[in-house]
């Protein structure tokens, strides 16, 4: 038997089609990408999140030289928000980019490993958090839960 898995989000052409509070998010993360600690790559990450008390928190790509060390702006900054938020919920997060070697004009999608911790994020919370996904300049994707980014995922029910 096959099985079929799609799901729907949003592409805006630019920044300027967007709500007025998800431009705002957008532009505080490609803002943030000055934050970032990536002297090896020169691709800067940054991940902005509004939280369910009306709270922004920041997180940046932190790179090291011993390769894979580093770790991802999804994971700062859900690193940061369990450890000073506990009780609020993610509501969105934008993540965006700032390429020093290259273009910085399309949506990123998060690596692996961020898909996994964002979906169990959501998962821990049982609420869902909305992508707002571009870089400095270009089309943009509004993707309305991060789990349907890593469709069959392993969850800690799998564990029990």
């Amino acid at each position: 038997m096959k099985k079929d898995f799609q799901f729907t989000f949003d592409d805006y052409g630019s920044i300027n089609e967007l709500s007025e509070e998800d431009a705002m998010l957008l532009h505080e993360a490609q803002k943030a990408t000055k934050n970032s600690y990536a002297p090896y790559s020169r691709f800067r990450v940054a991940a902005v999140a509004k939280l369910s008390n009306g709270k922004i928190v920041i997180g940046t790509n932190q790179e090291n030289a011993s390769f894979p060390a580093g770790i991802c702006a999804e994971r700062v900054l859900l690193s940061s928000v369990s450890s000073q938020f506990l009780d609020a919920q993610i509501e969105t997060i934008a993540i965006s980019y700032k390429n020093e070697n290259g273009e910085s004009n399309h949506p990123i999608s998060p690596c692996g490993i961020c898909r996994q911790s964002l979906q169990e994020y959501e998962h821990r919370f049982k609420h869902p958090i909305r992508l707002i996904l571009g870089g400095i300049e270009g089309k943009i994707y509004v993707i309305p839960q991060t789990s349907l980014l890593l469709p069959l995922a392993f969850t800690g029910d799998e564990l029990k």
